[in-house]
């Protein structure tokens, strides 16, 4: 009888080596954290994003970072924490859920987090310009996803109608204000 014990395989790996498919600021970037998904134990390797709650028990904002759950509620306490992390990484567990999206936009605009926030998980390259506008700073790839066809993404439309955190400034406004009224 086969053994009913989970093949060690199959299961993905709590601890991650830093990501080879890491763009910062627009250009692909040497990763120097490793991403820990175990809620319950911070890795030994330093510096280390770790789920948010076992970031905010170690105290450690200096070799530690925190990933929060797209689920989670961004408060003012949060956010006043958050001030403290060199960078926050947000998770995408599944690319149609868009709500780091908007925690993005929160901790810049109405929080004023002014440290990297990065993009982790189920990240497309489809994704990738919409991110930036929404004040992510980093973005570590999915593993099958081509790093240069992602660096091409990221300009792949010149022209923005709608603010955003990279631009606040409407199309409208920017174009009545190039050319005025005669």
């Amino acid at each position: 009888m086969p053994d009913s014990t989970t093949d060690e395989a199959a299961v993905e790996p709590i601890a991650h080596a830093p990501c080879d498919k890491l763009i910062q600021h627009g250009a692909q970037v040497r990763d120097a954290w490793v991403l820990s998904r175990d809620a319950q134990t911070l890795p030994e390797a330093r510096p280390a994003i770790v789920p948010l709650a076992l970031w905010r028990e170690a105290g450690d904002a200096t070799s530690t970072a925190p990933w929060l759950a797209s689920d989670v509620e961004l408060d003012g306490e949060l956010a006043e924490a958050l001030a403290l992390a060199p960078l926050v990484a947000i998770d995408f567990p599944s690319f149609t859920d868009g709500r780091g999206y908007t925690l993005a936009r929160l901790l810049r605009e109405r929080f004023g987090y002014t440290g990297e926030i990065r993009a982790i998980g189920d990240v497309l390259i489809d994704q990738l310009y919409y991110m930036r506008r929404c004040g992510f700073d980093a973005m570590a790839l999915r593993d099958d996803q081509d790093l240069n066809a992602a660096l091409r993404a990221l300009s792949s439309f010149s022209v923005s109608y709608q603010p955003a955190v990279d631009l606040a400034e409407p199309l409208f406004a920017r174009r009545k204000r190039e050319r005025p009224v005669t």
